[in-house]
């Protein structure tokens, strides 16, 4: 770095005709340019040399280009300050704006290799396969755990760079040291946000919730779409999109339905007359799920959970891999069910009884009298009768 500042300094010694204010500007501008001529070459190269190479490897050199770039800058500068015939003051500022720029880089750099990290990471694991249980855990923490890790870099490096200042400095001190009741007021008012701050750190450690868990909250169903810092959003099953602060799922009870796995039961429940054939009905319920792709070979069931007055309550089990597949089942088995029973055994269909059994009694009474034709009477009457007429 010396030998450079001795050739800067040496170059801008030929240029003392001019004012030090144009030379140290005229410094300051082939830096910069030197420093983006070379570093774009550099940059083209390095992505024709990963353009064959998987998406991780682009994505890595893609997000190191500004960084890359910033810290060439700088150190490009700070030698170019070095060599300028500045005064002294304006020396002092750019250096104190180089520093400042050198704690950027540091944050920047900090949430770049935080990224990578989690890229690296969670290339292990495969949020589209079939049993996802383990990498939507893995994806849930991350999701969260980056955020924070985001959060608490740009808060440190903005906390360091405020630091640099002498005035905002002693003011922080005094502040601090003289007044605790603006601290209360800060807390009380920022509290809904420390609050969904926290309850997203609660939320990555004992996981409630992950990405993609079938939940019913708030009367609705749907996925769990995006969980952010301050908020979940929740994909119904109707496309809406249902957005919850994140304290919600620590304070309040919510329904989960793949909470240690994606396999779940789903019920159907039919109603028929007592007259039901339930061995029949439970032998084609076996049947229907052999035959449908949706079903895992786990559960099928098939039991009478109520009888009533005039209809019996037929439960149907019938279990499959993911709530998606679940719920197109149990639509599949309630159709084919009543269709069999409708083609088959109409009478094991709910019936009104007593309704019935009026209207035919009704008509027994209402029916009139039954006149016998003349010649029937005449052949049943009596002996004497016959013998008179003689």
């Amino acid at each position: 770095m010396d030998e450079v500042a001795s050739i800067v300094e040496h170059g801008a010694a030929r240029l003392d005709w001019l004012p030090d204010w144009m030379v140290s500007l005229l410094l300051f501008v082939a830096a910069v340019g030197f420093v983006l001529l070379i570093h774009g070459a550099a940059f083209r190269a390095l992505q024709r040399a990963v353009a064959e190479k998987s998406l991780f490897w682009r994505s890595l050199v893609a997000r190191t280009r500004g960084p890359s770039r910033l810290a060439l800058l700088i150190l490009a500068l700070s030698i170019a300050t070095t060599a300028a015939p500045l005064p002294p003051n304006a020396v002092g500022a750019i250096r104190h704006g180089l520093l400042i720029a050198f704690m950027i880089l540091l944050g920047w750099t900090a949430t770049t290799a935080l990224h990578i990290w989690t890229v690296i990471y969670m290339r292990r694991f495969k949020l589209d396969a079939e049993d996802n249980l383990l990498a939507r855990k893995h994806a849930t923490q991350i999701s969260i755990l980056r955020r924070a890790g985001v959060t608490l870099a740009v808060t440190i490096t903005v906390a360091a760079a405020l630091m640099t200042f002498d005035g905002v400095r002693q003011y922080g001190v005094s502040l601090l040291a003289s007044a605790g009741a603006a601290g209360l007021i800060l807390g009380l008012a920022m509290q809904p946000v420390l609050a969904n701050l926290a309850a997203g750190i609660q939320l990555a450690i004992t996981q409630p919730i992950r990405l993609e868990d079938a939940i019913v909250v708030e009367g609705e169903w749907g996925w769990v779409e995006e969980i952010t810092s301050t908020y979940v959003v929740v994909r119904l099953w109707d496309w809406r999109r249902l957005v919850l602060p994140l304290k919600y799922f620590i304070e309040h009870p919510f329904q989960n339905w793949t909470r240690d796995g994606a396999s779940i039961i789903g019920t159907v429940m039919i109603y028929c007359d007592h007259s039901a054939p339930v061995a029949e009905m439970r032998a084609k319920l076996e049947e229907f799920v052999k035959e449908s792709p949706l079903w895992d070979g786990q559960v099928v069931n098939l039991q009478v959970s109520d009888a009533k007055e005039f209809t019996i309550e037929v439960r149907l089990l019938v279990s499959a891999g993911t709530s998606p597949k679940a719920w197109d089942l149990r639509c599949e088995v309630r159709e084919k069910m009543i269709a069999w029973l409708n083609a088959q055994h109409p009478e094991a269909l709910p019936r009104h009884r007593n309704d019935l059994g009026r209207q035919l009694a009704g008509a027994t009474e209402r029916r009139p009298a039954k006149r016998e034709p003349a010649s029937r009477a005449s052949r049943r009457a009596s002996p004497s009768t016959v013998a008179g007429q003689a």
